[in-house]
Formats: C-alpha cells, structure tokens, sequence
C-alpha cells in the first residue's frame, strides 16, 4: 500500500516544548524529515505543549524538580496529546524521558547525538579547579551536584532552574559563581558567546543520553514508522539502548544521581556507569565491554555490578 505523506493542506504535527532549546531540535527534525521525503515546510506543523515542568511558577522557584514530581515533568502532557490524536509525533531531549513510554506509545527513533559533555559556565575566569573554597555553584541537577560535592564537598551547591538566558542572568546578579549546562544544548542554539569550558567525561559522566533527541510516535501509526525510520540514527539508537537499560535496571530517574556513557569502538561496545550518594558522600563507578547487539545486556550486567557493591541503603 502506498504511503500517503503530509501536505500543507493535512501536515504532520510535531508536538514539542516551548523552550528556544526544543523548538530548535522540533526544527531539526522537521528539517531531516523534509529532505528525506522532498517536502515543503508547509507539510509540518510545529504544536507548541505546555507541560508541568514549563510552570515558570515551578521552573523560578527554589524547590528542587524531586520535590515537584521528576518523572514525566517534561513528557506528560506532550504524551497525552499524542495518545489524544493532536499531534503525530513528539520531539524530545532524551535524558528527560522516563525509561518506559505509556502504553500505546513506541520511542525508536533517535537523531545524531551532539556532544555529551557537561559545560562549565561562569563569568569569572577559570575552570571548575579554578573556583574558590566555599564558591557557589547553581545547579538543579542532582547528578551534577553530587559529582561536584563529591569531588569538591567545600562548594556551596543552589538549587538553579531556567533557561540559558536565566541563568546567565543569575550569574550577572551574582547567585552563583558558576552553574552547569549541556553542551548540547548550547551547540543546537549556535551559543558561541556563552562563556564556558567543556567537561571531559573523564571528570564528570553525563546523564545517561545526554546531547541526544528522541522522536516518539504512536505504535499503531504506519506513516509516522516509515517516515521516522528513513531519519533515525543507528548509532545513536545502538548507545542509547544500553544507557537506559542501565538506567532502567537501576530504577534510575531524576531523583538518583547516575551518570553513564555508551560509545562505539569498531564493533565493541563500552559503557561507563556512575552511582553517587546524594551528598557527594560516596561514589561507585564501573565500566563493561561486549558487540554492539548485546548493549541492553551490557547495561544490565553494569548496573547489577554496581548495586552488588552499593547494597541495600546506597541511594
């Protein structure tokens, strides 16, 4: 049976956040979907979703996102309008998405990772070593706060939420000495005048399918498959499959501090994992090696190793 592609009159709706971050990575997809298919952007529409975790009166506050209900904070209303038939398909960053989608929903298309590495971002000059004792670093990630305090407990660490913009701003102001963002995320909105310097993973392993978008479709819907299978990433796809199922194994969530990085070498698949104790008190890392086909495994067995040495009351 013929494929009957989006036109202007019927287009393909993309349902994203609002942010400048994710509507630029909706464009970019729109953009891949266009060439692999020779539409016109009038074939696409771009549904902006307020979800929880957009409520400036959340995102301004000081109230950590754990006390604020983590999982789904980004995904839950774009996932209804999914299921509900408002939108096709939906474009998300991938270390926000919850390791299981609802029923009825399939995440199996993933685009070119960017760069994984944390962004040391700070109007003062130096690195993350040249920070005074006692700084103030803003962060609202608990990962990137226990990694810090684990390796600098003299910092003061502050909750710390917004966007590029925001938060620049709360430097300017003088909250913080320093904060973390993606590079990413800076990469995608051509931020070259942001003053940071890149975090090796060496020094601090990034959120578990960090620099990376997902495109998650209805699992009944045969256009929307044909069409995200032409654009997806094998690659990607091949490290994300073992960092969630690390992830998932360790019943991760915004709530635990985990870090892990998949990367290819040749055939070999080798994954890195890192568990730490919400104060920095205490951090457990290991890595695994094996073909590329059995990265869910990989995932598994590593997080399995790491709960082995945590026991019962680590997190």
């Amino acid at each position: 049976m013929t494929m009957i592609l989006p036109t202007p009159a019927e287009p393909l709706m993309i349902g994203t956040r609002g942010s400048p971050l994710a509507l630029a990575q909706a464009y970019e997809t729109r953009a891949r979907l266009m060439a692999a298919f020779d539409l016109p952007e009038g074939a696409f529409e771009i549904v902006v979703i307020k979800t929880t975790g957009d409520d400036r009166s959340m995102i301004d506050a000081d109230r950590p996102l754990k006390e604020i209900g983590n999982k789904g904070l980004f995904t839950k209303e774009i996932e209804e309008a999914m299921l509900d038939g408002r939108i096709d398909i939906a474009v998300h960053s991938m270390k926000d998405m919850p390791v299981a989608q609802p029923d009825g929903l399939v995440l199996d298309c993933y685009l070119p990772r960017e760069d994984v590495r944390d962004a040391f971002v700070s109007l003062k000059d130096g690195g993350l070593a040249a920070l005074p004792e006692g700084a103030v670093v803003g962060t609202s990630s608990l990962r990137r706060k226990a990694q810090l305090l684990n390796r600098r407990p003299d910092l003061k660490i502050v909750e710390f939420r917004g966007n590029v913009q925001t938060r620049l701003k709360k430097l300017g102001d003088g909250v913080a000495d320093a904060t973390f963002l993606a590079m990413a995320g800076l990469n995608r909105l051509n931020m070259i005048d942001v003053p940071r310097v890149a975090i090796e993973v060496e020094e601090m392993l990034p959120a578990v399918a960090q620099g990376a978008i997902g495109i998650e479709r209805r699992v009944d819907d045969e256009r929307a498959a044909t069409m995200l299978a032409a654009i997806h990433h094998t690659p990607t796809g091949q490290r994300l499959a073992a960092e969630r199922a690390f992830l998932a194994a360790l019943d991760g969530s915004c709530e635990t501090p985990i870090g892990g990085l998949a990367e290819l070498q040749g055939d070999t698949l080798r994954l890195r994992g890192e568990i730490l104790r919400i104060d920095g008190s205490q951090s457990l890392s290991d890595e695994v090696s094996g073909p590329i086909s059995e990265g869910p495994a990989l995932g598994q067995a590593l997080a399995k190793t790491l709960l082995n040495r945590a026991g019962g009351r680590f997190f």
